[in-house]
C-alpha cells in the first residue's frame, strides 16, 4: 500500500491531486475523512501514520452509532498532503469526481502510550486499531477490525459506546468542514463549468430550444457598515453610482430591468443591443452607469443621459443567476463569479463589464477608492448564496460618500426670484411610520425645477402624510409619497435630520416603500432618560426614546436601540419586543427559571443572521446576573449558562436581541432530571390542518394512557405537546418513552407523519420528532415571542381550540395580552405533578397489536 501504488495511478497533468511525498504533523497526528463522488458515492477514512495517510474506502459512511458495524475496504496509501484536498477529479482519471473534506481532526490511540504512532503501527498490523478522534463531527473513541477469512482488504469501522455516541445520522452534517459546501454544489458547480467550457458555437435556437426559458429575479440587497475591513472569507468589489439592472437574456429576446421590474430596454438601449451577443440563457446582475471624461461614474450625469441619450454608458456586471435555463443562485458567490467571467470570455463588449473583485483585502480596495474618488465598495461573503429580494449581512456597503435615497413628501414656497417651489421635503420610513428627515433646497437648475414641479403636482394633498408636526415656519405644499430622490449630504444629525442636503436626481427604479431610515445611524449624543418601575407601559411606541435607563426593582438595566426595526415587513422594533416581555415577564418567567438560556440572538433583526449563545463571559456582563457552570455535551466542557429569575435578567437579554427564549427541559436543582417531557410536531410544508390532526392522535394516545398532556403553538408552523414529569426521572428514561410515543403516534398516521430526522427521507411527511428530550436541547417557552414574521407568540391552547380553526400565525404581540389577561396561565399544570412513567410504559408494553 505504499505511495507508489498512489503515484503510478494518477498523472498530476490532469488532475490537481497532490504528488505523494512522505510528511509528518508536527505535534498530533491527524485524520481526515473525504466524501467522495466517483462511480459510486463514499467516504475515505485516512489516519496518519508513518508520514503517510493510511486510507480505507466506506461505502455507507462513518457512524456515530455502536450498533452500525461499518464496512472498511483498505486501499493504497495517501499521502500527507491529500488531507487538505478538494475539488474535481477530471473524467478519465482515477476516481474521476468530486471532493470535499467531510470532517477532519487529531486522533490518539485508545489507550495511553509513550509512543503512540507506534503503538497504532504495530495494532494495524495485528488487524485491530482503536483510536479517539477529536473531529469537528466525529468524536469519541473508534475501533477498524481487519475481516479473517474475507477479501484481504476488507475491514469493519465501529463506533464505541461512549459520551459521544448517537442514534442520530451524522451523515446529515453534509458540508465542508473547510469551504462550507455541501458535496451536491461542487458536483452542480463542476458541471455548469464543463457545460460552460465545452459549449459549442450553434444557433440559438439549436442551444436553447429544450432549455427552460429565464425569467426576472428580484436582485439581492446589501446592509450598510461603516467601516471597511480585511477578512479572508470575503471578496471586495467597487460601489457604483448608477441604477441597479437585471438582465434577462432568451433566445432571440433580452430584457433589461429596474430592480422593480421597470423596462430599461428604451432608456439604456445600447446595452440591451450589445447583450444580444450572449449566446445562452442568462440572468445577469449590475450596475448601469454613466461615467465623466476620468472615468468616474456620476448619477446626475446618468440622469442626464436619460434626456439627452449622450454620455458614457457602461454595465458593470458582478452577477450570474441562471445558466442555459439552470438557476445558479445557491452556487457559493466565487463560484457564480467563475461562470459568469468564463461566460463573458467568449464576447467582445464595448460597454458591458465584468466587474472585478478582489479577495481579503477590503481597506486596500477601500483606500483606492478614495484615491479615485469613488462611491465606496461593496463587500460579500465569498461562500454566500444569493437571496433574491432579501436585504443581507453576507453584502455590506461601505460608502465613502454620503447618500441616501428620499422619499419627497412636500415643497415650500419659492423666495425671491426662484420659481416653482424653495425646497422639497424629505422622508423616509421607519418600519411602517413616515419620518421627516429635512429639506433640500440646493442642486436643482431652473429646468430641474420646472421638471421636477410638474411630476409632483399631481400628487399634490392637503393633508400631511406624517404623523407628527415639524417644526418648519415655511408655507408648505403637502405631496403624496409616491417619487423617491437621491440626495448627498454632509452628515446626519442628532435628530436624524439630513445636514446640507443636495438634490441629485429622481430615482425611477425605487418605489417609496422601499426607502428606509438607515438602522446604522449614529447620533454624537446619546440621549437618556431615567424612568421608574414599569413605566414603559404608559409609553406609546412612537415617543419610545432610543437608548434609557429603566429601574426595576434595586436593579438599573441600561436599554439600548430600542427604535431599532426588528421586523422590517411589520415594522415592530426591538424596543416593542422589550415591552412585550414587560408586561409578559410574570406569565412567562415560571418557565425560565432555574433554566440554563441558550440565548437565540437576532442583534439586527429576523432578516439578517441570528447566533446561538450558550457561554457568557461572567468578567463581562453586569454582577447582578446570576450564571451557573453546567457540562454541555455539544461543547464538551463546562459553560457559564445565563440563569432567568427575575424579570430584569428578562429585559436584558431581550436587549440583547433574544427574541425568542429558550431554556432547558431541566432546571440546575435536577440538572440530570427534565421537569416535562415534549412531542414536537414539525412539518415541512405548510400543512397546519394535519399538524392539527396530528396533535389530536398525540391527545388520544395519552388519553388512553390516562396521562395528561397540554399543547401549545411553537410560534412558527407547528403544535408542541408537553407531559409533565415533575423531575422524577433522569433523560435516557425519557428519551426511551418519547421514542415509544411518537412509534405509536406515527403508526396510527403513517400517511402523514415520520419519524425521519433526515428532511430528505421524510418525503414531506410531518416530522413527529421525540428527540428534543435529550439533556441540553431547547424550545421557545411558552409565551415566548418567536423570530417569525408577524411576531407570533409560543402560545398554551385549551384542547377544545385545537380544531381547524386553529392558525400558526395568529397569535402575535399585538393581540395576545388580552388573551393571557383572560384565559390566565393554561400552561401552569406542566410544571404540577408528574406523570408515572411505569404506568405508562406497563400500559404501552401490554398493548395489544390492531
Amino acid at each position: 500500500m505504499s505511495l507508489s501504488k498512489y503515484n503510478q495511478k494518477r498523472d498530476f497533468k490532469q488532475t490537481q491531486e497532490p504528488k505523494g511525498k512522505r510528511e509528518k504533523s508536527a505535534k498530533e497526528l491527524v485524520f481526515v475523512v473525504q466524501k467522495h463522488a466517483a462511480s459510486h458515492l463514499h467516504y475515505d477514512f485516512r489516519l496518519e501514520m508513518d508520514g503517510v495517510l493510511k486510507s480505507w474506502a466506506v461505502p455507507k459512511g462513518p457512524s456515530m452509532n455502536p450498533d452500525d458495524k461499518r464496512l472498511a475496504m483498505m486501499v493504497e496509501d495517501h499521502p500527507y498532503s491529500y488531507k487538505d484536498f478538494e475539488g474535481t477529479i477530471p473524467e478519465g482519471n482515477y476516481g474521476a469526481g468530486n471532493v470535499i473534506v467531510w470532517d477532519n481532526g487529531t486522533y490518539t490511540p485508545g489507550e495511553p502510550s509513550s509512543n503512540p504512532e507506534k503503538t497504532l503501527l504495530a495494532n494495524l498490523h495485528k488487524g485491530h486499531l482503536s483510536f479517539i478522534l477529536k473531529g469537528k463531527k466525529l468524536k469519541g473513541e473508534f475501533s477498524l477490525i481487519k475481516l479473517k477469512g474475507k477479501q484481504e482488504n476488507a475491514w469493519l469501522l465501529i463506533k464505541k459506546q461512549d459520551p459521544h455516541a448517537t442514534e442520530s445520522d451524522i451523515l446529515n452534517k453534509n458540508k465542508s468542514v473547510i469551504s462550507q459546501r455541501a458535496l451536491e454544489e461542487l458536483e452542480k458547480n463542476s458541471k455548469k463549468t464543463a457545460e460552460a467550457n465545452n459549449q459549442k458555437k450553434s444557433s440559438k435556437k439549436s442551444n436553447h430550444s429544450a432549455q427552460t426559458p429565464a425569467v426576472f429575479i428580484k436582485p439581492m440587497l446589501a446592509n450598510t457598515k461603516e467601516k471597511a475591513f480585511d477578512d479572508a472569507d470575503w471578496v471586495f468589489e467597487n460601489k457604483y453610482d448608477g441604477y441597479r439592472a437585471i438582465s434577462v437574456i432568451n433566445p432571440s429576446d433580452v430584457q433589461l430591468f429596474s430592480r422593480n421590474r421597470l423596462s430599461f430596454n428604451s432608456s439604456f438601449k445600447p446595452i440591451a443591443n450589445e447583450l444580444q451577443k450572449i449566446d445562452h440563457i442568462a440572468v445577469l446582475d449590475g450596475e448601469i452607469v454613466v461615467e465623466d471624461e476620468n472615468g468616474k461614474a456620476n448619477f446626475q450625469l446618468l440622469q442626464n443621459y436619460l434626456k439627452t441619450g449622450l454620455g458614457t454608458l457602461k454595465y458593470y456586471v458582478f452577477d450570474l443567476l441562471n445558466l442555459d435555463g439552470n438557476s445558479i443562485t445557491e452556487l457559493s458567490l466565487l463560484e457564480r463569479k467563475e461562470l459568469l467571467k468564463i461566460l463573458f470570455n467568449k464576447y467582445d463588449f464595448t460597454n458591458v463589464f465584468y466587474s472585478e473583485h478582489t479577495i481579503e483585502k477590503g481597506l486596500d480596495q477601500f483606500n483606492l477608492s478614495i484615491k479615485n474618488k469613488g462611491e465606496g465598495i461593496i463587500a460579500k461573503k465569498a461562500d454566500s448564496t444569493y437571496t433574491p429580494d432579501k436585504r443581507s449581512n453576507y453584502w455590506l456597503k461601505i460608502k465613502i460618500s454620503n447618500e441616501e435615497e428620499a422619499i419627497i413628501i412636500g415643497i415650500t414656497q419659492p423666495k425671491k426670484s426662484r420659481k416653482y417651489f424653495g425646497a422639497i421635503l424629505l422622508g423616509q420610513y421607519y418600519g411602517k411610520r413616515l419620518e421627516f428627515i429635512g429639506k433640500c433646497g440646493t442642486g436643482f437648475t431652473d429646468s430641474s425645477l420646472k421638471e421636477l414641479y410638474a411630476k409632483l403636482e399631481p400628487y399634490f394633498v392637503d393633508e400631511s402624510p406624517l404623523s407628527e408636526k415639524i417644526g418648519i415656519r415655511d408655507e408648505i405644499q403637502w405631496v403624496k409619497p409616491k417619487l423617491v430622490c437621491q440626495v448627498k449630504f454632509s452628515e446626519w444629525t442628532n435628530d436624524k435630520h439630513l445636514r446640507h442636503p443636495v438634490y441629485l436626481g429622481l430615482r425611477i427604479d425605487k418605489k417609496p416603500a422601499e426607502v428606509f431610515v438607515p438602522s446604522n445611524i449614529k447620533s454624537n449624543a446619546t440621549t437618556k432618560t431615567k424612568v421608574k418601575e414599569d413605566t414603559m407601559k404608559e409609553k406609546p411606541t412612537h415617543t419610545t426614546e432610543n437608548d434609557y435607563d429603566l429601574k426595576i426593582g434595586k436593579t438599573t438595566l441600561h436599554l439600548t436601540n430600542q427604535n431599532k426595526i426588528y421586523f422590517p415587513d411589520d415594522g415592530i422594533t426591538k424596543g416593542e419586543i422589550v415591552q412585550y416581555y414587560n408586561e409578559v415577564a410574570d406569565l412567562i418567567l415560571p418557565y425560565l427559571k432555574d433554566r440554563p438560556q441558550s440565548m437565540n440572538r437576532f442583534p439586527n433583526g429576523i432578516n439578517a443572521p441570528g447566533f446561538y449563545q450558550k457561554d457568557v463571559d461572567v468578567d463581562k456582563i453586569p454582577s447582578w446576573l446570576k450564571t451557573k457552570k453546567v457540562f454541555s455535551e455539544s461543547n464538551e466542557e463546562y459553560l457559564n449558562y445565563l440563569i432567568c429569575n427575575d424579570k430584569a435578567t428578562l429585559l436584558y437579554m431581550a436587549n440583547l436581541g433574544c427574541i425568542d427564549m429558550n431554556p432547558w427541559n431541566s432546571t440546575i436543582k435536577h440538572i440530570e432530571n427534565p421537569d416535562w417531557l415534549v412531542i414536537d410536531i414539525d412539518p415541512e410544508k405548510d400543512n397546519f390542518e394535519e399538524v392539527v390532526k396530528t396533535a389530536l392522535i398525540v391527545k388520544e394516545v395519552l388519553d388512553e394512557l390516562e396521562t395528561d398532556c397540554y399543547c401549545k403553538t411553537s410560534g412558527a408552523t407547528g403544535l408542541h405537546v408537553y407531559i409533565p414529569l415533575g423531575a422524577q426521572y433522569d433523560y435516557d428514561s425519557i428519551k426511551i418513552l418519547s421514542e415509544l410515543l411518537a412509534r405509536e403516534i406515527h403508526s396510527r398516521s403513517p400517511e402523514t407523519t415520520s419519524l425521519e430526522r433526515s428532511i430528505k427521507k421524510r418525503n414531506h411527511k410531518i416530522y413527529v420528532d421525540y428527540l428534543q428530550n435529550r439533556r441540553g436541547q431547547t424550545l421557545a417557552a411558552p409565551y415566548s415571542v418567536r423570530p417569525k414574521p408577524g411576531a407570533t407568540v409560543s402560545t398554551p391552547l385549551e384542547w377544545s381550540e385545537v380544531n381547524s380553526k386553529l392558525s400558526p400565525s395568529q397569535f402575535t404581540i399585538k393581540n395576545v395580552l388580552n388573551r393571557f389577561e383572560k384565559k390566565g396561565d393554561l400552561w401552569k399544570p406542566v410544571l404540577g405533578k408528574g406523570a408515572n412513567i411505569k404506568k405508562i410504559l406497563h400500559k404501552l408494553e401490554n398493548k395489544s397489536p390492531d
